[in-house]
């Protein structure tokens, strides 16, 4: 029997694994951090022997909320996720499996593959009307990839998607995948008529550092990218200062910034309600998109959220409100589930790549819904 994690975005620990009855496990910290609730390993064994993994540590993860009612994430060819039953005591994420065949893969969730997210992107730019370009580097050297989908011009209206400044949380790339697919698809009028009035503005990756080493929530050197909106640096987080100098030149009319949630089992999004200049205006916009994507989707809720910021109270560190108050446009957070949306649960899959997929492209009706009212 073996465990391996020496792979793009491995994560584990292997404290013992005396026998398959008997693999204790446990969690690495994103570097330079105390952040852990990632996981991506390989189980190498005899099929058909039963095998038990304890995870242990828990208590002490990023999000120790997240792991109740979480059901492991599984595949044996990396392209099918299904899910593992698991229980938690409060410390210690137990699980069983009889696997039918002799390597399996365990993941916190489906992950989304640096080989993918470069698909994705040169897929993207064959379109017409889509231009690839890099911003710049990251601190590993990675490229920090923009989208621009749409011809600019003055007239046009300027949306941006954002993705996975969390690393950890890839449903947000699968989420973008299913936007652009709908987006570039020649047959769809939905994308078709949006890039007549708009020019919208892509980062599948915002932080592939953090993506490759298996990080949750961090970039390469431990930082979030998601408290650097107001004073990002080329020394701590280049990936939100390239991305914000170019909205700075471009503007912004409608912001999305695709992340997911470790402990609410719902999809849902959280607005710029703290900002200092929200006003009426983009509380009409908030709902307008908000009752769009109600009658677009039953995968989405507005009852079950964050708590919303005080007048005046909000964290412009914060990518969503810092490009709100910027921009004084309609700025959302958008969060799905590691766990599943359990308004429509799915035993087998639970949320997943297809469904995030499906989401993205929902969303994109939203957005080309609300267009007009910008």
């Amino acid at each position: 029997m073996k465990i391996f994690s020496n792979f793009e975005s491995g994560n584990i620990n292997v404290v013992q694994a005396s026998s398959a009855e008997n693999i204790q496990l446990s969690i690495p910290a994103d570097n330079q951090t105390d952040i852990s609730q990632w996981f991506h390993f390989r189980l190498e064994s005899e099929a058909q022997l039963a095998h038990s993994f304890n995870i242990s540590g828990l208590s002490k993860s990023a999000y120790p909320e997240g792991w109740d009612g979480y059901d492991v994430v599984a595949s044996y060819d990396r392209e099918e996720w299904f899910r593992i039953p698991a229980e938690f005591d409060g410390d210690t994420l137990s699980f069983n499996i009889i696997p039918e065949y002799g390597s399996m893969y365990f993941a916190y969730f489906a992950p989304y593959s640096y080989d993918r997210h470069l698909d994705l992107l040169h897929n993207a730019q064959m379109h017409h009307s889509c231009k690839l370009e890099t911003l710049g580097s990251t601190l590993d050297g990675n490229d920090i990839s923009l989208l621009t989908i749409g011809e600019p011009s003055p007239e046009k209206k300027n949306i941006w998607v954002i993705g996975r400044q969390h690393p950890g949380e890839t449903m947000a790339e699968w989420f973008i995948e299913g936007l652009l697919l709908r987006l570039l698809d020649e047959t769809d009028t939905v994308g078709r008529d949006l890039l007549d009035s708009v020019t919208i503005r892509v980062v599948p990756n915002m932080n592939p550092d953090g993506s490759i080493r298996g990080h949750l929530r961090t970039n390469g050197i431990g930082v979030n990218l998601n408290r650097e909106w107001q004073s990002p640096s080329l020394e701590k987080s280049p990936e939100v200062f390239h991305v914000r100098q170019r909205m700075l030149e471009t503007g912004v009319d409608m912001f999305l910034d695709i992340h997911g949630d470790e402990a609410i089992p719902y999809n849902f999004v959280a607005g710029s309600e703290g900002i200092p200049s929200y006003n009426d205006k983009i509380s009409e916009l908030e709902k307008h998109f908000k009752q769009a994507l109600l009658t677009i989707t039953p995968e989405f809720q507005d009852e079950i959220g964050y708590d919303k910021d005080e007048p005046g109270k909000a964290n412009l560190t914060v990518g969503s409100n810092w490009v709100g108050e910027e921009f004084k446009c309609l700025s959302y957070t958008v969060e799905m589930p590691f766990k599943d949306h359990i308004s429509h649960a799915d035993e087998l899959y639970g949320w997943s790549p297809e469904r995030s997929v499906n989401f993205g492209h929902d969303m994109l009706a939203a957005v080309w819904a609300t267009v007009n009212k910008l």
